[in-house]
């Protein structure tokens, strides 16, 4: 297999003397869907967080399509083609959606922002119909929506996706995550997901780890891990949407 677009090795990172990362290590490769799955502070938001640089790898290394950014400002690790969909969202809830969308598009130069557009709102007509609404007067899953489109204003080579299904109705979530694979089949983004909603989100990934305090505890195939007795006692039962 090529080397990967993403590559975590040996990270560990701390809130100043309490370890919440511990040895990670995990690939992505270009084109995947990959999963993390766990329960909550299980160490997956930390962990997408120390790809972006904050807070930062105390030990290993993160190296993105070949470059070792573990030490890398967060700002310009962004510029290299990551963007972040946050765990609670945190769009401007001031802001028009379109003027979330241009921030999304900031780091660009104006070409292409309106084929972007036409884009983001292919995938979610809802945003569309939304365009001069205030973000913050938005549903919560209108707000994921706008929250995803904005990451993909700025043409990502790996989309990061933290809990996009946290607190929002079922058929919500479906739609969600069937926007996040018809990226990954019609454009071959590359993604990598950190989810509660194991059900749904192995069945979406091609890969996925189980994290438990803040280590790997299991990879492998979506199907593999769905499969798995252990999974299904601790992450699915009764968690099927």
């Amino acid at each position: 297999m090529s080397e990967p677009l993403l590559s975590i090795r040996g990270v560990e990172t701390y809130y100043g003397n309490i370890i919440a990362l511990r040895g990670v290590d995990l690939d992505v490769h270009r084109g995947e869907i990959v999963t993390m799955i766990g329960a909550n502070g299980a160490g997956k938001s930390t962990l997408m967080m120390t790809v972006c640089g904050d807070p930062r790898a105390r030990n290993g290394q993160i190296v993105y399509d070949g470059r070792d950014i573990t030490q890398m400002p967060t700002h310009e690790i962004m510029r290299l083609g990551i963007a972040q969909s946050p765990e609670g969202r945190r769009i401007f809830p001031r802001m028009t959606v379109m003027e979330n969308l241009q921030m999304g598009a900031g780091l660009l130069d104006g070409d292409g922002f309106d084929d972007d557009l036409a884009r983001v709102f292919e995938l979610f007509p809802r945003l569309k119909e939304r365009i001069g609404q205030r973000g913050g007067t938005l549903s919560g899953g209108e707000q994921q929506m706008l929250a995803i489109a904005r990451a993909l204003m700025s043409r990502p080579k790996l989309l990061l996706l933290d809990e996009p299904s946290l607190g929002l109705a079922p058929l919500i979530v479906k739609q969600i995550f069937e926007a996040i694979r018809e990226l990954n089949e019609n454009e071959g983004l590359t993604v990598f997901l950190v989810e509660q909603n194991a059900f749904h989100a192995l069945k979406l990934a091609h890969r996925g780890y189980v994290m438990v305090n803040g280590s790997i505890t299991m990879s492998g195939t979506g199907a593999e891990l769905l499969k798995r007795e252990e999974v299904r006692a601790a992450y699915l039962e009764g968690g099927r949407h």
